[in-house]
């Protein structure tokens, strides 16, 4: 009865996500013809916005769009030039446009949208503490999610476009597709650029360095980067031609060849794509390039720009596979063991957030830690056991299929699942019912018993678990006196019982030993723990820290990562003679992971040496080189710290 009462809540949700999918696109937007002029000296755009429409529900009389609050609303005027009464909200980043007579469905309507302002990177972010757009002097950049031209449905409604930017002749600006220009007026040029498939163009750059061109892999890169930046433009272009080279062996023919990178500045994301282009934050591009965000970037051109989902409830499927994308990338080049590790910290990652279930994923707020450790944590982690369920050669075959079937469409959880359950020829509705439908992961607590028999043993026993609605093969390992047994048993519901026959005598049975499905542990719980302390120190929340980091230490009071990490949060709140003790607990612990001795030493040293006691700061750089672990540069900070005292950074003042 309460595993039908618990199916009933889960379609009842997905009814809802259903729902409320719909409920979001009104109108289709087809085409935006942008013309507009930038004007970096006066960090202020002016533009004009025809867009084609076409409703998708009936009696549609008011039509709401995303516009940057920064942005000033003109006028606004249909086809025949008449102008429609609007209104802007600008603490919600829209306008409404109230149509005289109610829109008719399926019938196709242009308006003109009129806007200018000013973008200095300093506005609120329609992303809030993520910057997207910006004007200075000698570079700007405008991004899709900054809502600098009016967008419906973000990151839903796909679109084509036809855009021209004005800017001064010295500059250029850097978009996406096929470009043409004209320098009608003395002191400006104007790009044009076309971009005919539906997706999410209208990301773009000015820029006054020139390119540099890296032809690798038979991709070509071009780079747009700055100042001391500029000598390592050929690195990058490199490396992307292998990730452009890597994806197209997993995702088939890439929509573009050639790609372009675009530097931005800090407070904007690591990296952004957009299609043909990626924005890299100037923090992210280092010496030693970041290959996993140049992966994660370049497989969004697949999904993400390809293939998108029809409403941000299905997210999981673009972020969660940019996500196993650099997983996967990282097995290619270290093998099964590093695969383990990866899905070890994905697995972490997804299970600091139980609620909502992925598919009211529209619920949590974009770029927020809640947002990626779902969309993308979560995302990759139920890729990673949709791999183990049906195996690799389908797995693989389908992540190919479906860009192949769906470019340039949008899809959901419902066409992603059909295409899986056509490649592995089953029906697959249990794992998405779990996975996708429903929140939670099991913990799974096994019984058995062992009898001798004519041919040699039998093990009988029962798993257990709490959720009624589970289902999953499992893998179930015997150690024996000879050879190991393995098999999947069919994990369903709160209770199900296996026999195994065995020739040796059992000595140890395991359920799941490599950790392919996600579920709670003891070991689990803690990783998890420390994972939301780590979240919360880094944006200054310490007590939330400290409670998270309790949470681990009453599983296990031996676990050194967590009694690291509160000495951590001690002193970075000057709290010394606290720090020290948890630096000291966490060398006395379990040294998982091996890192904490190293660094818990340095931690100790640097805490005499602020407290003036340069002997005892000495002896524990020394233990720290001892150790031989060079973690995060762990041997060279001991050096540098065993040559001259640590000494605190000046605090400011408020």
């Amino acid at each position: 009865m309460r595993s039908n009462f618990a199916l009933l809540l889960a379609l009842a949700s997905c009814s809802a996500a259903m729902a409320q999918d719909r409920g979001r696109q009104r109108v289709d937007i087809v085409n935006y013809t942008i013309t507009a002029e930038i004007q970096p000296a006066k960090q202020s755009i002016t533009a004009s916005a025809k867009i084609d429409l076409t409703p998708v529900d009936s009696t549609v009389s008011v039509v709401t769009l995303d516009l940057n609050n920064a942005l000033n609303l003109g006028r606004v005027t249909d086809a025949s030039g008449r102008q429609i009464p609007t209104s802007q909200s600008r603490n919600e980043n829209k306008i409404s446009i109230n149509f005289p007579e109610p829109l008719v469905k399926g019938t196709n309507y242009s308006i003109t949208v009129d806007y200018d302002g000013k973008l200095t990177g300093n506005e609120e972010s329609p992303v809030p503490g993520v910057k997207f757009a910006a004007i200075q002097s000698a570079y700007a950049y405008l991004m899709y999610p900054a809502r600098w031209f009016p967008v419906n449905d973000y990151s839903a409604d796909r679109f084509t476009m036809a855009l021209a930017v004005t800017v001064p002749s010295a500059m250029r600006v850097v978009a996406s597709g096929f470009s043409t220009t004209d320098r009608n007026v003395p002191g400006k040029i104007t790009y044009n650029y076309k971009f005919s498939n539906p997706s999410f163009p209208g990301s773009i750059a000015v820029v006054e360095d020139a390119v540099d061109r890296v032809n690798a892999a038979g991709v070509v890169t071009e780079v747009y980067f700055r100042g001391e930046h500029k000598k390592l433009a050929q690195l990058y272009g490199e490396e992307t031609g292998k990730a452009v080279d890597e994806m197209t062996d997993l995702f088939g023919l890439a929509p573009s060849k050639n790609l372009t990178l675009v530097e931005t500045e800090d407070g904007t994301p690591n990296g952004y794509a957009a299609p043909n282009i990626i924005f890299l934050n100037s923090k992210a591009i280092t010496s030693q390039v970041n290959h996993r965000l140049l992966v994660n970037q370049v497989a969004r051109q697949w999904w993400g720009m390809l293939v998108s989902p029809i409403s941000r409830n299905h997210l999981w499927i673009t972020n969660g596979m940019a996500r196993y994308a650099e997983i996967m990338s990282v097995e290619n080049a270290s093998g099964s063991m590093a695969l383990e590790a990866e899905a070890k910290d994905i697995y972490i990652e997804a299970l600091t957030v139980e609620n909502p279930p992925l598919i009211q994923s529209a619920r949590l707020e974009d770029y927020s830690p809640e947002y990626w450790a779902a969309t993308a944590g979560k995302g990759a982690a139920v890729l990673h056991m949709l791999r183990y369920t049906i195996g690799d050669e389908k797995f693989k075959k389908a992540l190919k299929l479906i860009p192949e079937r769906f470019a340039w469409k949008s899809i959901g959880t419902e066409d992603f699942k059909k295409v899986f359950n056509e490649v592995d020829g089953t029906n697959l509705d249990f794992f998405f019912l779990q996975w996708i439908e429903s929140s939670g992961a099991p913990e799974f607590k096994i019984e058995y018993t062992v009898y001798r028999t004519a041919k040699g043993f039998r093990v009988m026993g029962k798993v257990a678990q709490d959720l009624d609605t589970f289902r999953m093969p499992v893998e179930l390992n015997i150690e024996t006196e000879g050879n190991p047994e393995t098999k999947k048993i069919d994990v369903s519901g709160t209770s199900s019982e296996f026999v195994v026959e065995t020739f040796g005598k059992p000595k140890k049975v395991e359920l799941d030993p490599s950790n392919r499905v996600l579920r709670f542990s003891n070991q689990m719980r803690v990783a998890v723990a420390i994972r939301k302390g780590e979240q919360y120190a880094e944006i200054g929340e310490y007590q939330d820290a400290f409670k998270e980091y309790q949470k681990a230490l009453e599983v296990s009071k031996n676990s050194s990562m967590a009694h690291y990490r509160v000495g951590e949060t001690f002193f970075l709140q000057s709290n010394f003679q606290a720090a020290a003790n948890e630096f000291r607990e966490a060398l006395n612990g379990d040294l998982e992971p091996k890192w904490t001795e190293v660094w818990a030493h340095i931690n100790l040293g640097q805490i005499f040496d602020v407290t003036s006691q340069r002997e005892r700061a000495v002896n524990e750089y020394n233990l720290a080189i001892r150790t031989k672990d060079n973690t995060q540069g762990a041997q060279e900070v001991a050096a540098k710290f065993l040559k001259d005292p640590y000494k605190r950074p000046r605090r400011q003042e408020n």
